[in-house]
């Protein structure tokens, strides 16, 4: 390949590196050309498989700082660079991978963090950001359902007590004043029983007296 060729293609890969928000390193020896096309078309919307040159790419990874793939540049490489979501590039390698054991996850980058090949399984057990924005949306129109019944229940609910006092109150009203007077009555009767023995004390004091006057009569005679 041409000096000038070798530049281009290192700046492309550059370029590549640095404008997605992720890429996995994967060795394809011994996959077919046909192999290799289904898995560019399950990709696709996410991702772009490109077949790579080793020295070129290690080049182009220094270029634009990223280090994950250092080492690993070994043996027919192929990169995966991620453009969408990178949750469904995980699991379209992982599953390719499962059904095609030849193809090997090396290594990959994201957001400038190197992740390891188990790092990349477990990306891939995520649930995808359409699932995740649909479950959010979701969770948003339920919350926002119960915000209108909590605070719609309460106001209906006390309309109702107020109501159900009010009734209760005009029902109750003229039979508590009826019975009004028939609680005082025994008031003014425990009153006039309470004055009694004092009317009789006064009434049996002249007698004490005069019973006296006759008993000192008696004595003078």
């Amino acid at each position: 390949m041409a000096k000038a060729d070798k530049a281009a293609a290192i700046a492309e890969l550059s370029d590549k590196f640095r404008t997605s928000g992720a890429a996995v390193l994967t060795e394809y020896r011994g996959l077919t050309v046909k192999q290799i096309t289904d898995l560019r078309n399950s990709l696709r919307g996410n991702a772009t498989f490109a077949v790579v040159k080793n020295t070129l790419t290690e080049l182009a990874a220094k270029d634009a700082g990223v280090t994950a793939f250092d080492g690993q540049l070994v043996g027919p490489s192929a990169i995966a660079f991620v453009d969408g979501d990178p949750v469904e590039a995980a699991k379209g390698l992982r599953d390719f991978a499962k059904a095609n054991p030849l193809l090997v996850i090396k290594a990959g980058v994201l957001d400038g963090k190197a992740l390891t090949p188990a790092e990349i399984t477990k990306l891939a057990d995520l649930e995808s950001r359409e699932v995740l924005l649909s479950k959010l949306a979701g969770a948003l129109q339920a919350s926002l359902s119960q915000a209108v019944y909590l605070f719609a229940a309460p106001l209906s609910q006390t309309a109702r007590v107020v109501d159900a006092l009010r009734a209760k109150v005009e029902a109750e009203g003229p039979v508590a004043d009826a019975a009004a007077p028939a609680a005082e009555a025994p008031a003014e009767a425990e009153d006039t029983t309470a004055e009694a023995p004092a009317a009789e004390a006064t009434a049996e004091a002249p007698a004490a007296e005069a019973t006296a006057d006759v008993a000192e009569g008696g004595d003078e005679s």
